[in-house]
C-alpha cells in the first residue's frame, strides 16, 4: 500500500498508481469523508442544480413535445395546449 506525506499546506500527492486504479484526473473532484481517525477520497461528477432538477424533470415524465413548429412551442410556454409527444 503506496504511503504519501501531507505537505506543508495539508497537500497530498496520490501516486500514479492509485490514481489509476481510481480513475483520477487532473481537474477532478474528490469528495473528502472522515469516519474516526480514516479519510476516504471519493470521485464525484460536478453538475448544475438546474440541470440536476432539469434531468429530475425529464425522469419524472414533467416534460412537455417535441413541437412540430416554433410558435407550438411558444404556445405551450405562455401556458397553450400541450404537444402530445411523438409515437
Amino acid at each position: 500500500m503506496p504511503l504519501v506525506k501531507v505537505k506543508e499546506k495539508y497537500q497530498v500527492t496520490l501516486p500514479a498508481s492509485v490514481r489509476q486504479r481510481a480513475g483520477v484526473s487532473v481537474g477532478d473532484l474528490l469528495e473528502a469523508k472522515v469516519q474516526g481517525k480514516k479519510i476516504t477520497l471519493t470521485p464525484k461528477k460536478a453538475i448544475d442544480r438546474e440541470l440536476a432538477l432539469a434531468l429530475e424533470d425529464i425522469k419524472k415524465g414533467r416534460i412537455y413535445g417535441p413541437f412540430r413548429s416554433v410558435k407550438e412551442m411558444l404556445r405551450s410556454l405562455h401556458g397553450g395546449k400541450k404537444s402530445k409527444t411523438a409515437s
